[in-house]
């Protein structure tokens, strides 16, 4: 059983996780204020997930070998888009930038040194995009924490992770709501990127803060709103692409959570 303090974080997670709607952002696009407010505390969050001394699940055996696992099955899940020489790119961003197992750490750190600037010279949609991305980290990352720990309590001697052993920490874990919220910033992440390549100047003031950012030791947060852009400059009918990875994982989902033998079967 987790700890307090452990069960404290998930906590927190679950609840900064969720969509705020405060009043200036009802029915509308949230003010600069609201997003720089939703920032921090996402950040805040990050950097708690994935520090050992305040989450010692970090530490479990089991959570690197769990993580490449997942990154290896959505690019199987992802071979359709792969195959594609439009839907490549953008197939290839959400796998290592988006919903992968790469570590997000130095983007995050990047973004918390410069969210006053950012606040001021960023358009909102692409601050939205990236509070989305930080959540779908955050989120991400506390559920493979819980699921280390459900492996762990399952298999302790480490043997091999294969599809049974992984539908059966899934259900052990549950929380199907962060679930289904975990795909709903998937495909948020896209939308952003794709609503930023429809406003004007966006990719030039990308192009022209290139060289600045990493003189200022900001390059991987340049390199993820960068590769973000070009890969959805190159898609074409975004709308289609992410629908089709909504309804694909929403399928896995609900696969595992009934015990479907072959939950990973294309849909």
């Amino acid at each position: 059983m987790a700890g307090a303090g452990q069960r404290g974080v998930y906590t927190v997670a679950y609840g900064l996780l969720r969509r705020v709607r405060g009043p200036a952002d009802t029915g509308g696009m949230p003010t600069r204020s609201d997003l720089q407010a939703r920032l921090q505390k996402r950040l805040l969050l990050h950097q708690r997930l994935y520090d050992p001394a305040c989450e010692p699940r970090n530490r479990l055996p089991w959570l690197r070998g769990l993580q490449r696992w997942q990154a290896q099955r959505l690019e199987q899940s992802f071979a359709a888009f792969l195959r594609d020489p439009a839907q490549r790119p953008a197939a290839r961003f959400f796998l290592t930038d988006v919903y992968g197992d790469r570590d997000f750490r130095q983007r995050d750190a990047d973004a918390a040194r410069v969210l006053p600037m950012m606040q001021r010279l960023l358009p909102v949609p692409l601050l939205e995009t990236l509070a989305d991305a930080i959540a779908l980290g955050a989120l991400s990352h506390a559920l493979d924490l819980r699921m280390a720990q459900a492996l762990q309590t399952l298999a302790p001697s480490g043997r091999a992770l294969d599809v049974a052993l992984y539908a059966q920490a899934y259900r052990q874990v549950g929380h199907p709501r962060l679930r289904a919220r975990q795909i709903v910033l998937i495909v948020e992440v896209g939308a952003g990127l794709a609503a930023a390549l429809r406003m004007p100047g966006v990719g030039r003031l990308l192009r022209l803060s290139r060289l600045p950012a990493r003189a200022a030791g900001l390059g991987e947060l340049q390199s993820f709103l960068e590769r973000g852009y070009d890969a959805f400059a190159a898609l074409g009918d975004a709308q289609a692409f992410l629908d089709r990875i909504r309804q694909s994982e929403t399928e896995v989902m609900r696969r595992l959570f009934a015990g479907d033998p072959e939950p990973f079967t294309p849909v």
